[in-house]
């Protein structure tokens, strides 16, 4: 299935800027929610090809959402790519567990984001 709708979820707006900016520009629609709250609102209007997930939220951390989309038959079959600063291996492998399909650590690198959209068209 071809990646072309991404949901970014982040509590930072800078960080929103800049992934809704490098995205657009590599030619996909981007929604953005600043928390869990609104990134379920978000899923519920318009389901997304991919969603890109911050882990350090007020509120529902990206974990837990992540656990919650990928239990819920409806959006499971949605990839989740954790995108944080936590930069430990437990982390990443605690993200897995969580349902992520993969996990990147900021600040982004371009190249290696877009290899990962890549690799799960």
């Amino acid at each position: 299935m071809p990646i072309r709708k991404i949901l970014v979820v982040d509590d930072s707006k800078t960080e929103l800027m800049f992934l809704s900016d490098l995205l657009q520009k590599n030619g996909f629609a981007v929604k953005t929610a600043e928390n869990a709250e609104d990134a379920m609102r978000r899923l519920e209007e318009d389901q997304p090809d991919l969603i890109l997930m911050d882990v350090v939220m007020p509120g529902q951390n990206g974990f837990q959402l992540t656990r919650a989309i990928a239990r819920d038959p409806q959006y499971a079959a949605i990839p989740i790519i954790l995108c944080t600063s936590k930069n430990q291996e437990t982390d990443r492998v605690w993200g897995m567990r969580q349902g992520a399909r993969d996990y990147i650590v900021k600040p982004v690198n371009v190249a290696e984001l877009m290899s990962k959209i890549s690799a799960l068209a």
